[in-house]
C-alpha cells in the first residue's frame, strides 16, 4: 500500500507514557487494606476536597438548582437519545433455547451484572456527556445498583451539571471522589456501596491503569488511551469543515492523535493551511492541547484511491472515523475497523460525543480492530444452560465418554459412564476412544 505522508507524527499515543503502574498499584493496595479512611486520605491529598463524599438527595437537589433550565433540557434530550439507542441495542439480545437433539435442550440467557461503577471525568473538563453515556446504558441493561463517581473540585465539589445528569440518568449513588481512589472505592465497595462488578467510563492515565490492574477481579469496559480520530475525505469534501473537525478532536488533549486520509493533494494542503489558523482562534486552554496534538501527533496521508484510503483507515482502526466523501454507502459496506462511524459532513464526532445517542466510550489505540465501544451488552452476561431427558442424554454421554478418554480425562468419561449405566442398564456400550 502506497502512503504519502504529507505530515508525519513525531509521536504516537503510546510515546512518552509515564510509568504509572507502580504508583497506581501502591495506592490500590493501600486503599484495599485501609478501607474508607485510606480512601479519604488520598481524596484529601489528590482532590483537595473535604466535603461530603456520598451525595444525598439534599446535595443533588442543591446542585440541580444551579443548572440552567436550558442545559437541563439539553441533558434530558441527550439522555433520551442515548436511552432509546441503548434500548434498541438491548433488543438484539434475546433469551433463546433450542432442542439440539431429541430430548436435549440448550439455551442462552442475558443477565445484567448486579452493580456497575461509572467513572465520570471532571478535572480540566466537566464531562457531562460521560455521565449520560455510562449511567444510562447501565440502567437500560438492568443493573441493580449504579454508582456514578466524579472528582470534586476543592471548593465546589462535583460539577452541578454532572450531578444532575447522573441523577436523572439513573445513578443510585453519586460519589464525590476522583482518580485512583474513586475507582478503588467502587471496586472494593467502600462507604457502604456494593462492590462493583464492572467499572466503566473514560479517565486519565491513572484511572485507566487502575482499571487495567483491577481487570479480572472486576470487569471493565476497555483499557483506554488518548482519544483519536480519523477523517476520510475526497475532493468533494469541504476543507473548512474537515479542518474544523480535526481541530475539534485535537482539543481533547496534547497527545490526542488526529489523522486526515485523502486521495486529493489540493484538499490535504488546504486543510493543513487552515488547521493552525483555527487552533489559534481557540480559547487558551483548548488552544494549548490542540496545538500540541496537531504538532506532535497528527498525520496527513495521501493515498492513490478510495480503496487505499479505506485500507489505511482499517489499519489505523480509529476510535472515531468520519467519512466526508462521495458514495457513503460504499464506505459503510467497506470499512471494518472503527469505534464509531460518522457518515457525511452533516454529522460530526462532536454529535456522538455529546448528544446523538450512540455511545462515546470507545476503543482507542487501535483496539477497534478487535472490539467495539460501550453498550448495554458490556453490562450483560450471556450465559448458557442445558437440560435433557434420560433418552436425550444417551448419544451425548457416549460421545463425551469416548472424547474424554481420547484426551486422557478419565474422570470426565466416568461422569458419562455412570449415567449410561444407571439409565440404560441392559445396554452394552463401547466407550473406548477407538470405537
Amino acid at each position: 500500500m502506497a502512503r504519502d505522508y504529507l505530515k508525519k507524527a513525531a509521536f504516537t499515543a503510546r510515546s512518552n507514557a509515564s510509568d504509572v503502574h507502580e504508583t497506581v498499584k501502591t495506592v490500590l493496595d493501600e486503599i484495599e487494606a485501609g478501607g474508607d479512611a485510606k480512601a479519604l486520605e488520598y481524596a484529601a491529598r489528590f482532590d483537595g476536597y473535604d466535603g461530603k463524599i456520598l451525595l444525598g438527595q439534599d446535595e443533588i437537589d442543591a446542585a440541580s438548582a444551579l443548572v440552567p433550565q436550558k442545559l437541563k433540557d439539553d441533558i434530558r434530550f441527550a439522555h433520551d437519545n442515548v436511552r432509546r439507542f441503548a434500548e434498541l441495542q438491548k433488543s438484539t439480545v434475546a433469551n433463546v433455547e433450542v432442542e439440539l437433539n431429541p430430548g436435549f435442550i440448550t439455551g442462552q440467557k442475558a443477565i445484567p451484572v448486579d452493580a456497575a461503577g461509572c467513572y465520570v471525568p471532571g478535572g480540566r473538563y466537566s464531562h457531562i456527556a460521560s455521565a449520560i453515556m455510562t449511567v444510562t446504558t447501565a440502567k437500560v441493561a438492568g443493573c441493580r445498583h449504579i454508582t456514578a463517581c466524579s472528582p470534586p473540585r476543592p471548593d465546589t465539589g462535583v460539577a452541578p451539571a454532572i450531578i444532575y445528569a447522573a441523577h436523572i440518568c439513573g445513578a443510585d449513588r453519586i460519589l464525590a471522589m476522583g482518580g485512583i481512589q474513586g475507582v478503588a472505592a467502587m471496586a472494593f465497595g467502600l462507604f457502604g456501596l456494593p462492590a462493583a462488578n464492572i467499572l466503566v467510563g473514560p479517565g486519565n492515565q491513572f484511572v485507566a491503569e487502575a482499571k487495567r490492574i483491577l481487570f479480572g477481579r472486576v470487569g471493565i469496559d476497555m483499557i483506554a488511551g488518548p482519544t483519536d480520530s480519523l477523517i476520510l475525505a475526497d475532493k468533494s469534501a469541504d476543507t473548512n469543515i474537515v479542518a474544523t473537525d480535526l481541530v475539534s478532536q485535537a482539543e481533547h488533549g496534547y497527545n490526542s492523535p488526529v489523522w486526515l486520509v485523502t486521495d486529493d493533494r489540493a484538499l490535504a494542503e488546504d486543510v493543513m493551511a487552515r488547521v493552525p489558523v483555527l487552533i489559534a482562534d481557540l480559547p487558551e486552554v483548548n488552544r494549548e492541547n490542540a496545538a500540541a496534538a496537531w504538532r506532535d501527533y497528527a498525520e496527513v496521508i495521501l493515498c492513490k484511491d478510495r480503496e487505499d484510503m479505506a485500507a489505511t483507515s482499517d489499519d489505523y482502526a480509529p476510535e472515531h472515523l468520519t467519512v466526508q466523501a462521495e458514495d457513503p454507502d460504499w464506505w459503510l459496506d467497506r470499512l471494518t475497523c472503527y469505534g464509531s462511524l460518522f457518515l457525511g459532513e452533516e454529522t460530526t464526532v462532536s454529535y456522538g460525543d455529546k448528544a446523538a445517542g450512540t455511545n462515546h466510550v470507545l476503543p482507542t489505540s487501535r483496539a477497534a480492530s478487535y472490539t467495539g465501544g460501550l453498550s448495554v451488552h458490556k453490562y450483560m452476561k450471556i450465559v448458557t444452560w442445558q437440560r435433557t431427558t434420560r433418552e436425550g442424554s444417551k448419544a451425548i454421554a457416549e460421545a463425551t465418554a469416548r472424547i474424554s478418554r481420547l484426551e486422557g480425562m478419565e474422570g470426565h468419561a466416568r461422569a458419562a459412564d455412570v449415567r449410561l449405566a444407571k439409565y440404560f442398564p441392559d445396554e452394552d456400550f463401547d466407550l473406548s476412544p477407538d470405537g
